[in-house]
């Protein structure tokens, strides 16, 4: 949040703010290969929102227990949800963006403003119609799965200009993938500290959280086609690269998602990824790759990772970044 003056950080607000907006503007997305998402009727346009307020006019609230300045966190969640209604997009991006602006308008001595909104998902369910099944329109399901975000930061400018997006991240939380074989773990740092044993072929169950930042953050907050990338799309390339590779480690495998997906998005700047290895405890090996067996939750600790790649990975930018190194 916003440095103040004194190089002391402040900052207050309101959690778990739950804004179900319905009808909200419909998405339309250009496909890729790996996925058959599309868009979205945003009939249900759900968010949870995390929304924090900074400003220099606040430190005496702290410091005193002066309140005239405070705009109370009940005031903060009753904002977020009428001003909702009141949205005409259809991105998290763009309605952060948007209710971060008309705050910083509505109260002139807020400085700064954090906002995350998380996406709520909703399943369309089929209903039998004359031509057989068809998506309802009316009636969803309430999905516990992975989900899109973003985060955004908005500083008001200079002289009370109005604010402008300091900084944002795109996010997709809580993908859980498990592939059954074609991963394998082997050729480590073997000491006097090392008890696991070399894996050829494993069971491999990751959690995985990815964000990504737009070289313009313009392309994030419109939906633009061609220019918006879906969460949903970069899950579905998270599939298919697991799909594809035999992998000797997590750490290669998100490496090569982050390639496929920088390859496919070039507005994209940089995609990150923190990822959890929860591989499951093997109770009765498997004969064959293919054969069956028998696995139990692993005991805890768990491994994890961390990676962050710009554009700048991609082979044909090295090979560039390398001729212009010789030239």
């Amino acid at each position: 949040m916003l440095k103040l003056t004194s190089g002391r950080t402040l900052y207050y607000g309101k959690g778990d703010v739950f804004a179900y907006r319905t009808y909200a503007e419909p998405l339309t997305a250009v496909s890729i290969p790996e996925s058959s998402y599309t868009g979205d009727g945003n009939v249900i346009f759900a968010h949870n929102v995390h929304f924090s307020v900074s400003g220099e006019s606040l430190l005496t609230s702290f410091t005193e227990g002066d309140n005239s300045q405070v705009v109370a966190t009940d005031s903060m969640k009753n904002f977020i949800l009428r001003e909702s209604a009141s949205f005409g997009g259809s991105t998290t991006e763009g309605y952060a963006a948007y209710i971060a602006g008309r705050f910083i308008a509505k109260y002139p001595h807020i400085t700064a403003v954090e906002i995350r909104g998380d996406r709520i998902p909703f399943q369309s369910l089929q209903v039998a119609g004359e031509g057989g099944l068809t998506d309802s329109g009316l009636v969803f399901r309430r999905s516990h799965n992975d989900h899109a975000g973003a985060v955004l930061r908005l500083v008001r400018g200079a002289d009370g200009e109005e604010a402008a997006i300091a900084s944002h991240k795109c996010v997709l939380s809580g993908l859980q993938l498990i592939k059954v074989s074609g991963s394998s773990f082997y050729g480590f740092v073997r000491d006097e500290y090392t008890t696991l044993p070399d894996s050829y072929d494993r069971p491999l169950f990751i959690f995985l959280d990815l964000f990504w930042r737009y070289a313009d953050v313009r392309d994030a907050l419109d939906g633009k086609p061609g220019r918006y990338v879906p969460a949903e799309q970069i899950r579905d390339i998270a599939h298919n690269v697991f799909h594809e590779n035999e992998t000797p480690s997590i750490q290669y495998l998100i490496y090569l998602i982050g390639l496929r997906v920088m390859e496919r998005f070039p507005q994209l700047a940089e995609i990150g990824f923190e990822s959890n290895n929860r591989t499951w405890e093997t109770v009765v090996e498997p004969a064959d790759g293919g054969g069956p067996g028998v696995f139990t939750e692993p005991r805890p600790p768990y491994g994890f990772q961390g990676f962050t790649m710009t554009r700048e990975d991609l082979p044909a930018v090295k090979a560039e970044l390398k001729a212009g190194a010789r030239a």
